[in-house]
């Protein structure tokens, strides 16, 4: 083991390195605070990784282990660590403050593995523009890897920026608080006035369609006078605004509706990558396979 050429073995074995690496983490500092990598954070965080995705990849000739990355062999054992931890991640209950498997997206072994995978694929990505030959068959294979690539990473970090907040409106009078997961108070760039709650039932009373119609007032001038319902929210500012409950006990006479906003800042670049990926696989379906692949492990 660990002598040239690598193979499946030491895949593996790097894998393990990452998990008990991960574990050790767990256990000496906690799980991972993604509240501490908010913007600008997350943003000096993706560009440094970048940089050294760029930097081990000019060393791979120098530095074996990073020629080892743009292997199949490198990058089929990091695939099958991430298939079992996320499998266990759909088995077990997964709660914001749960610890250990109950929350995976905060658990060090978890995130480990999904970096080393970024970082297989930024290797990937590199050494495919390098010997660019034919778009019919490098441009799918880009679009494939750099969409995975992009979706990853911004939706990993990007996390740190959503926000998800409730707010309870009473008819009549503007509200511009909202409560957080931790039922802290949240000061809005806007102020929300219920109007009217809206409430359509089925003959034996319990609700078919119930909805709010709001008006909305903005920091940045806007004035809206709209109606939200389950599944059909408002967008105003890069906020999403859900109908998400009511005064239960007075049903359709409920004199409050209870909002959710919900601002995700990086999703357009998560919905790039998607998208990337599905016009790669398009261009695959269209073009077929044109040619041989080329050996990744050959520089």
């Amino acid at each position: 083991m660990w002598t040239k050429p690598y193979g499946m073995k030491e895949g593996f074995m790097i894998g393990a390195g990452l998990t008990v690496a991960g574990l050790t983490l767990q256990l000496s500092v906690g799980p991972v605070v993604w509240d501490a990598f908010r913007w600008p954070v997350n943003g000096i965080v993706l560009a440094t990784f970048l940089l050294l995705i760029a930097i081990t990849f000019m060393l791979r000739k120098l530095v074996y282990g990073f020629q080892f990355l743009c292997t199949y062999k490198a990058a089929v054992p990091a695939l099958i660590y991430a298939m079992v931890l996320t499998i266990i991640m759909g088995l077990t209950p997964q709660t914001v403050n749960g610890e250990w498997l109950n929350n995976m997206l905060s658990f060090w072994p978890f995130v480990l593995i999904y970096v080393y995978i970024a970082v297989i694929l930024g290797h990937v990505i590199l050494r495919r523009v390098l010997h660019f030959h034919s778009w019919r068959r490098d441009v799918p294979f880009l679009l494939n890897h750099l969409g995975l690539f992009l979706a990853m990473t911004t939706a990993t970090l990007g996390n740190a920026d959503m926000q998800r907040l409730k707010m309870i409106t009473v008819k009549g009078q503007p509200e511009w608080r909202a409560l957080d997961s931790r039922q802290q108070i949240v000061e809005m760039p806007m102020a929300i006035e219920l109007k009217e709650f809206i409430m359509e039932t089925y003959d034996d009373g319990s609700p078919r369609r119930f909805a709010s119609d709001i008006q909305i007032l903005t920091q940045s001038g806007k004035n809206m006078h709209t109606t939200v319902e389950v599944n059909k929210p408002v967008e105003v500012d890069g906020w999403k605004v859900y109908q998400y409950g009511y005064d239960t006990q007075m049903g359709a006479m409920s004199q409050t509706s209870i909002l959710e906003l919900v601002s995700d800042p990086w999703l357009p670049l998560v919905y790039s990558g998607i998208y990337m990926m599905l016009a790669g696989a398009v261009c695959l379906f269209v073009f077929g396979k044109t040619s041989k692949p080329t050996n990744l492990q050959n520089d």
